[in-house]
């Protein structure tokens, strides 16, 4: 890894933090790793569950969790979770983990109604329609890579660096464009809207209505 490199996943914990509902007091995050958006969550709502299916990753979460967070050892496709228990549904380079069919509609009864679900993770290039994000992409990316490095000896922050269990985190390759995504997305979830995002990423917004 070089010194240059950051985490695109920890940029976008900040734009998932916003979906959350300001008067949420309930939250879960889907496939939480190391426990890092976890934590941010439990510093602005009452109550955070977090599941993964790695032990390690579990390991790693629960040993830096505070009281309000709770740590699961569980599989998305097989979780127990109550029906309607959330305000938020949350989870960070998930998706394209596993098939849209198996997992939206799970997440999904885990909102209540009024509350919300919101996913970043990876798409497929589409190329060429795409072509004008991946090069703007692969721009930025360098230009605060050369940023963040040259700030973090100056500031002491750690400015979007890898955290120490990056490298033992699963990896997939993702199967989905974010076109794809969108129209399967649609189907699963009347309602549900997909953003392509400029790093490598898209954003599913989905609002479970209220009157449910």
């Amino acid at each position: 890894m070089r010194g240059t490199d950051w985490d695109h996943n920890r940029w976008y914990h900040r734009l998932l933090l916003a979906q959350v509902p300001p008067d949420a007091t309930c939250v879960l995050d889907v496939g939480c790793g190391a426990g890092t958006l976890a934590r941010r969550l439990a510093g602005r709502v009452e109550h955070v569950d977090a599941v993964d299916r790695s032990p390690g990753m579990v390991t790693a979460a629960a040993r830096a969790a505070p009281p309000d967070l709770r740590v699961h050892l569980a599989d998305l496709r097989t979780a127990d979770l109550p029906a309607g228990r959330y305000d938020a549904v949350l989870s960070s380079a998930l998706l394209h983990h596993l098939p849209l069919s198996d997992v939206l509609p799970r997440m999904a009864r885990w909102v209540r109604p009024g509350g919300v679900l919101a996913a970043v993770a990876l798409p497929r290039t589409d190329l060429p329609r795409e072509l004008g994000v991946e090069l703007a992409a692969a721009v930025a990316h360098s230009a605060l890579g050369l940023g963040f490095a040259a700030l973090r000896p100056l500031t002491g922050a750690d400015l979007f660096r890898p955290e120490a269990t990056h490298a033992a985190m699963p990896v997939a390759e993702p199967d989905r464009t974010a076109r794809q995504v969108r129209a399967e997305a649609a189907r699963l979830l009347p309602g549900a809207r997909v953003r392509r995002l400029l790093f490598w990423r898209y954003l599913l917004l989905w609002h479970r209505p209220a009157a449910e």
